[in-house]
C-alpha cells in the first residue's frame, strides 16, 4: 500500500467523494483502524438501514471518540437525516464516502447544513509514489492504486470501465440505453483535453445534443470527468466559447480511446500528458486547500494556453507539449497571453532536457516540473500531508 497524502479534518464530520478505485476505503481503514464502519454496498446493512434509518445508532454503538465511517452514502440519501441528528444530539463525528454525488445533489438530500465539509480523493500522484514513480507507466495506465500492483493493468482498466457502466450508470437508472451511453463514452474520449462540442459528439453518436449534454453531466456527477472553463477575466480579445473536457485519469482515457492505424500516437500521448498534469493539479489543490481555480485560455482565432491557474497564489500559465524539441511557434499562445496578462508567470513544459528562460517564459522538462509543481507555484514551504 502506498502512503497517501491528505490533510485530515480532525474532530470534524466530512463527505469524502471520489471515483471508485481511488483508494478511499483503504486509506480510511489505515487512518482510522478503530472506527466503526458501515458499507452500504453490503446488502444486509443496506436493507436494514433502508427500511429504518433510525437503526443507525444501534448499528454503530455509543460515541467512542472515533469517527463513524459510512461507505457509499449515496445509496441511501435518507440516512443523512439520522446522521444529522446524531451529530447534533450525540456529538458524533462521521466520515461519509461516496463515488457519486448525483443522488445527493439532485435528490435534495440533507447535506448536513454546513456541519460536514465536502472533500475529494484522487488517484495516486508522483509525490505519493516516490521511488516507484514511472512517467511512462502513468501515461499508459494511469494512477489508480490497483494499476501499480499489477504487471499488466489492461484487463483491470477495461473491467473498471465496465463496472462503472453496469453498477453506476445502469443500476442507478441514469440512462435507458447502456449501449448508446457506451458509444458516447468512446466518442467523448476523442475530446480529451480538447474543447468539447456537444453537437459534434451528438452527430457521431446519432442522438440529440441535449441528450449528450445529460451524458456529460452523468460523467461529472460520477466524478469520471470534468469540464475546464475558459479564463476570461479582463479579457482583451474575443475568446472561444466551449470548455475543455477531461476524463479524470490517463488510464481511463487510454482504456476508452479507440486506437487504429489512422490514429496518431502523438495526439493520444499529448492528451495523456495534459491529463497527467490536470490530475496532479487537482490533488495538490485539494491538499493545500487554496482558492486557486484552474482554467484554459483560447482565442477565437484558435491560439491557446493549455492551463491557466488563477487565485490567491497568483496567475500562472502552462503550455504542455510532448515533443522533445521547442519550436518558436510552440510559444505563440504563452506570448499572446503574457501580452494580455503581463503579471502572469508562464511555463512551457516539454520532453526535452534543456531548461532555460526565453522571453520571460520558463522552459522546463515536463517530468521535473511535475515533481516540483508546488514550488513552481510558490508553495516553497509546502509539506506534503501524510
Amino acid at each position: 500500500m502506498y502512503s497517501r497524502f491528505y490533510n485530515l479534518l480532525k474532530n470534524q464530520s466530512f463527505f469524502l467523494f471520489g471515483p471508485r478505485g481511488t483508494g478511499k476505503t483503504t486509506w480510511l481503514r489505515a487512518t482510522y483502524p478503530d472506527s466503526t464502519r458501515l458499507d452500504l454496498l453490503n446488502s444486509e446493512s443496506a436493507r436494514l438501514l433502508l427500511g429504518s434509518p433510525s437503526r443507525l445508532k444501534g448499528m454503530v454503538g455509543p460515541n467512542r471518540g472515533e469517527p463513524v465511517i459510512i461507505d457509499e452514502i449515496q445509496k441511501i440519501p435518507a440516512l443523512l437525516d439520522e446522521v444529522h441528528r446524531l451529530i447534533e444530539e450525540e456529538k458524533m463525528t462521521f466520515i461519509l464516502t461516496g463515488s457519486s454525488a448525483r443522488k445527493l445533489r439532485r435528490g435534495g438530500a440533507n447535506l448536513l447544513a454546513g456541519r460536514a465539509f465536502q472533500r475529494y480523493f484522487y488517484p495516486l500522484t508522483c509525490w505519493e509514489l516516490e521511488a516507484d514513480w514511472d512517467l511512462s507507466k502513468a501515461l499508459r495506465y494511469g494512477l489508480l492504486p490497483t494499476v501499480w500492483n499489477l504487471e499488466d493493468p489492461k484487463e483491470y482498466l477495461s473491467t473498471y470501465i465496465y463496472t462503472y457502466l453496469k453498477e453506476e450508470v445502469l443500476a442507478e437508472g441514469l440512462t435507458r440505453n447502456l449501449e448508446q451511453f457506451a458509444r458516447f463514452l468512446e466518442i467523448s474520449s476523442f475530446s480529451q483535453a480538447q474543447p468539447i462540442t456537444l453537437a459534434s459528439i451528438a452527430s457521431d453518436v446519432g442522438v440529440g445534443a441535449k441528450l449528450i449534454g445529460s451524458y456529460v453531466e452523468i460523467l461529472e456527477d460520477l466524478l469520471l470527468a470534468q469540464k475546464l472553463p475558459i479564463f476570461s477575466k479582463r479579457a482583451k480579445r474575443r475568446l472561444a466559447a466551449h470548455p475543455k473536457f477531461f476524463l479524470f485519469d490517463t488510464g481511463a482515457y487510454r482504456a476508452l480511446r479507440p486506437k487504429g492505424p489512422l490514429d496518431s500516437p502523438e495526439e493520444i500521448d499529448g492528451a495523456a500528458l495534459e491529463t497527467l498534469f490536470f490530475q496532479h493539479y487537482r490533488a495538490l489543490s485539494e491538499w493545500v486547500g487554496w482558492d486557486q481555480k484552474l482554467f484554459y485560455w483560447r482565442t477565437a482565432q484558435q491560439t491557446e494556453v493549455d492551463f491557466v491557474s488563477y487565485g490567491e497564489a497568483g496567475l500562472f500559465a502552462f503550455e504542455i507539449k510532448r515533443a522533445p524539441i521547442l519550436r518558436q511557434q510552440d510559444l505563440a499562445g504563452l506570448k499572446l497571453f503574457s501580452e494580455d496578462y503581463p503579471e502572469a508567470q508562464c511555463f512551457f513544459l516539454y520532453s526535452g532536457d534543456q531548461e532555460y528562460t526565453l522571453d520571460h517564459i520558463r522552459v522546463l522538462n515536463f517530468e521535473k516540473a511535475l515533481l516540483r509543481l508546488p514550488q513552481l507555484m510558490g508553495l516553497n514551504r509546502f509539506h506534503l500531508p501524510g
